[in-house]
């Protein structure tokens, strides 16, 4: 299939500026597979479609500051720097990406404002990203806490200046209430509208919640770049899911529950971790698992899910999911609605 056929048309308007107040209060569009129908409903509602036995499985993912502003060093002109993933840990090398990328060559300095926080460029990665090695007097990580900003998507705009206050909002709600596990550069979006009032709605209910980790890097985000969509590679991330949470997760199966992925993230990892038996393997590893349209989900049964840029690998995996016509179909309809859309914006859950 083409990548073409992965479009469709938003207005700007609809992409989700700040986040609700309240978490659980944004839109939900439900999709039934099997009947190919929709109904509109809110998040808060979830519950009411989730059964006892189900088991909803999270990202516990932490998003960490990512965003540093530098200068060039002796020049003074403004760098941005992104970090993705730190190389060596010892050295404190990181591949980034860099802004703007072009003026920097092999060797070129970097500062960061009044600390004494330094940067030199080595080289490119395999994957195409500078490769920057920093150091300080002081812990890069406390550093980093100081100086780093949210890596909110580039969709979503702040103005310079943005105050400490509007700062601070943006990396709190920016963030799951199930981070815990810290390495992402970017937030596993749906689950951001959950609060404690749905979970312990769906304790009730009698259906569990389960945790597992996957380090949102930059292989969910970045863009494909080919035509013939069986080309594209997710680069690969971490993840990790301990004992207990699989366990619980394939007793609820095989207790006739259904798995109820919540996030492309949270899919992809369930998707990696499931052995030619079908049980659920614990552990730690990372997956290069890329779900294009003919993908078999082998546990998965139910997604709950933002909206995704067109042409994106994630529009690609829920198209998967439901099938392309179907999801673009209700894609159309959430415009015509006015649904907001992305990191920010509304959800759909996919049964």
């Amino acid at each position: 299939m083409r990548l073409a056929e992965f479009d469709y048309e938003l207005p700007e308007e609809l992409i989700a500026q700040q986040p609700l107040e309240r978490r659980d209060a944004s839109r939900m569009l439900l999709l039934n597979r099997e009947t190919k129908t929709r109904e509109e409903s809110k998040f808060e509602q979830f519950p009411e479609y989730v059964r006892a036995g189900d088991v909803v499985v999270v990202n516990n993912t932490q998003v960490f500051p990512a965003r540093l502003i530098g200068q060039r060093d002796p020049t003074g002109g403004r760098v941005e720097v992104f970090l993705v993933r730190e190389v060596e840990t010892a050295d404190s090398v990181w591949e980034a990406l860099v802004r703007p990328a072009h003026r920097l060559r092999d060797g070129a300095r970097l500062r960061f404002g009044d600390s004494d926080l330094r940067a030199e460029v080595l080289g490119s990665s395999a994957k195409g990203l500078r490769l920057l090695r920093f150091k300080s007097s002081r812990p890069f990580e406390t550093l980093l806490q100081e100086r780093g900003q949210t890596p909110l998507p580039p969709y979503i705009r702040r103005p310079s200046g943005t105050s400490a206050e509007a700062s601070a909002e943006d990396r709190r709600r920016y963030q799951t209430i199930f981070a815990r596990q810290r390495g992402a550069i970017a937030a596993p979006t749906a689950g951001l509208h959950f609060t404690p009032t749905v979970i312990e709605a769906l304790r009730v209910r009698k259906a569990r919640v389960v945790e597992i980790t996957l380090h949102v890097g930059y292989g969910t985000f970045e863009p494909v770049r080919v035509d013939e969509i069986e080309q594209h590679h997710v680069a690969p991330e971490f993840f990790r899911i301990e004992a207990e949470a699989a366990a619980i997760i394939d007793e609820s199966r095989a207790q006739g529950g259904r798995v109820i992925a919540v996030g492309t993230t949270t899919t992809r990892a369930l998707e990696s971790a499931v052995n030619a038996e079908g049980k659920i393997e614990a552990g730690a590893r990372e997956t290069a698992l890329t779900i294009t349209p003919g993908y078999n989900f082998r546990v998965a049964d139910a997604l709950l899910t933002n909206f995704h840029l067109p042409r994106s690998s994630l529009l690609l995996l829920v198209s998967a999911f439901a099938s392309r016509d179907f999801i673009l179909d209700a894609y159309r309809y959430a415009v015509a609605a006015r649904f907001r859309f992305y990191s920010y914006g509304d959800c759909m859950f996919v049964i």
